[in-house]
Formats: structure tokens, sequence, C-alpha cells
């Protein structure tokens, strides 16, 4: 056989870096605008979760209104939920915390079980005035 007729191979030694700038494109265009963020969604971090948790209790006591009706929907067991697993999560994380996480998850559990207790001295919930009565309870 002749080299003429070899298939001849033809080897781009720059392909790595065409490869890069094809990606490096394609996140910026995937890149959403610095002034839109509702698709941003928050770091993961203990103070997150924690939050998240403290939140949903509120939410459960009544003091935070349901985004999807606009209107308090207290249930008193599923705070209760939220406020122990604060506690287990507490319970767990024992001298693994730094002490900023401590006292955030000590400060929350405190302000949420008096919150709690005191759910019981409120008055009942009036849904069908569409107003959220506002509270004073205030979260490290």
């Amino acid at each position: 056989m002749s080299e003429e007729n070899e298939p001849k191979i033809i080897v781009d030694d720059d392909w790595k870096s065409q490869v890069e700038k094809e990606k490096e494109q394609l996140e910026q265009t995937r890149k959403p605008d610095e002034h839109d963020r509702s698709n941003e969604i928050p770091e993961a971090s203990f103070a997150l979760l924690v939050t998240t948790f403290a939140t949903q209790a509120l939410s459960a006591m009544g003091f935070v209104p349901n985004p999807a009706t606009g209107k308090p929907e207290p249930n008193k067991a599923l705070a209760k939920h939220f406020i122990d697993s604060l506690a287990v999560l507490q319970e767990k994380t024992t001298g693994n915390l730094t002490t900023e996480e401590s006292e955030l998850l000590n400060d929350s559990l405190h302000q949420l079980r008096m919150a709690f207790v005191a759910m019981d001295q409120m008055p009942p919930v009036d849904n069908s005035a569409g107003e959220a009565s506002k509270s004073s309870i205030e979260l490290p």
C-alpha cells in the first residue's frame, strides 16, 4: 500500500482549549441575570437549616401566614413537631457547633418554646377576616 492511499489523520493540538472556550460560552449563557435573583437558591448552611425550621414552626403557630392563602393557619401539633426537630438537632450536634451556631440554635429554640406556650393565650384566629394579626415575637 502506498502512503497516498492511506487516510490522513489530522490531529488538532488545540482541541482542549477549544472545548474550554465552548464550556465557558455555555456557562455564560446559563448564568441568570445579576438583577434576577428569583431562581437563586441560598447556599446550604447550619444557620439556614435552623432558620428554615424556625420559620416553619412560626408558620404552624399562626404567626406567619400561609403563602398560598395569605392567612394564618395555626396547627399546634405541626408547630411542636418543628420545635422538637430543632431540639433533636441541638441534641445531636452538641459539641460540634461553633459558638455562633450554638447561640443561634439555643436562642431560636427558646423563642419558639415561649411562642408555643403563648399560643394558648392568643385569641382564636379568624380566617374569614383575611387580615393576619401581627406578632411581637422576634427571632435572633
